[in-house]
């Protein structure tokens, strides 16, 4: 068996074909259906900065012609070295769960790093210190930028890791400021497990972490955290039915003093809420309150990604909440509001670019056209969702889906040929999107 590892196997496969790093993104790209690689992330694979997952792993040997085993054995190589094994001990043992520990610096340099931060976590485990909380700090920005544009199967098991060792730092002994900062650190961590539950549609659990979540920001005193876990409360609600209390919820994130976008989240959640239960006026105020709040922002947020509320996502809610609102006019500022959201966030840099609000735009956008009794619009506006991959597709993109399908079965549309043809690609979609082969083995607990 070679002893090759996984970044020198995909440099031998890229230079063979005389390739730039680019140059296999986009040919992933093209296989996936959605743009989710760059060429500098197949740099970061090749020197073994990140490890490719399984999913990952699948394509690229689409990409290069070879069987996904291949790639499969090289990892294993690569993970003895790590672990201090060679080949023989690479041959007895097979890739079982994704990388848990995406590496920051380059070869061996890269390995003696992390093993100084796993050795740091293990001295803090009976007395937390400022480098530790500093190192977790810079872990979950990283993986808050990265939950809205990566797989989720690439950051889940390691959102687990994290959250339960800053629970057993916890149960030790810090000095009274690293306390507050592993209680920030845990709220965080278990808001990201609650999103993790609420994009796999489980529910109960989603509500546990966030009360746990909310527990944590409460003993740290953190007034943005405690904002923050009622605006996942809010969706939580929303999506179990409860849209009066997702709009309560959300009215009682408000009335916390925190900075940053998350006054304009929490007014676009009560918006799109109120707009379910006909509160035509309130979804005005409402969206009119993001509208001030963003522009009343004293600072940027404290953590990127799924911590903050950028205008496109702010585009997305307000199309949505127009959408449910109905009538032409409010129909026509759907779709201006969700070609908004979709402009911007294809300008945004790669890691910002939020799949799940990408597809909820073009979903939104699809169903404003419908309404408008434009089907050749719809079908356009769906492209981009019916051509991705369903394993990229949370359980609320799969319900918008389902939604859309039922309102193509309506009389109105004549039985006419293409909406049927709609009708039956949006249900196949949301049939693979929501079998378990498109979810992760295991939900974090």
């Amino acid at each position: 068996m070679s002893d090759t590892g996984i970044g020198a196997l995909l440099i031998r496969l890229r230079t063979e074909r005389g390739w730039s790093q680019q140059r296999v993104a986009d040919e992933y790209n093209a296989l996936e259906g959605r743009a989710t690689k760059t060429g500098k992330e197949i740099g970061r694979y090749e020197r073994e900065v990140r490890v490719p997952v399984p999913y990952t792993r699948k394509y690229l040997a689409q990409v290069f012609g070879v069987d996904a085993g291949e790639l499969d054995r090289a990892v294993v190589i690569s993970k003895s070295r790590r672990n201090g094994g060679g080949p023989a001990d690479a041959q007895q043992t097979l890739p079982a769960q994704p990388m848990a520990h995406p590496r920051t610096a380059v070869g061996a340099v890269s390995v003696d790093a992390v093993d100084s931060a796993e050795f740091a976590r293990f001295i803090a485990q009976r007395n937390a210190d400022e480098f530790v909380v500093e190192q977790l700090e810079a872990d979950i920005a990283r993986l808050a930028r990265s939950y809205v544009s990566h797989p989720l199967l690439e950051l889940y098991v390691e959102i687990k890791r994290l959250r339960n060792g800053v629970f057993e730092l916890l149960r030790g002994r810090q000095h009274p400021r690293q306390t507050t900062d592993l209680y920030v650190a845990a709220s965080r961590l278990c808001g990201l497990s609650a999103h993790v539950c609420l994009d796999l549609g489980d529910y109960d659990s989603a509500a546990t972490h966030a009360r746990t979540s909310r527990a944590c920001a409460e003993a740290a005193g953190h007034e943005g955290m405690l904002a923050w876990v009622r605006a996942v409360e809010s969706l939580i609600a929303y999506w179990t039915g409860r849209y009066e209390q997702a709009a309560r919820l959300a009215q009682a994130g408000r009335q916390h003093r925190a900075g940053g976008s998350i006054g304009a989240r929490l007014a676009s959640l009560e918006a799109r809420a109120l707009a379910i239960v006909g509160d035509r006026a309130g979804v005005v105020a409402a969206l009119a309150d993001a509208e001030s709040s963003r522009g009343a922002m004293l600072g940027p947020d404290e953590v990127p990604g799924i911590f903050a509320f950028p205008a496109a996502k702010q585009f997305t809610y307000a199309g949505t909440s127009h959408l449910a609102v109905g009538g032409r006019e409010h129909i026509q500022q759907a779709i201006v509001s969700a070609d908004t959201a979709i402009r911007l966030y294809r300008s945004a840099e790669d890691d910002d670019q939020s799949v799940g609000d990408l597809f909820a735009a073009h979903v939104d956008l699809a169903r404003g056209h419908l309404l408008l009794g434009d089907l050749d619009g719809t079908e356009a506006m769906l492209g981009f969702v019916l051509d991705s991959a369903p394993e990229r597709m949370s359980a609320s993109i799969v319900r918008r889906l389902t939604a859309l399908g039922r309102e193509l079965s309506e009389p109105q549309y004549g039985g006419a040929a293409q909406a049927a043809h709609l009708r039956e690609r949006l249900q196949h979609t949301a049939v693979l999107a929501a079998s378990p082969a498109a979810r992760p083995p295991e939900l974090p607990t």
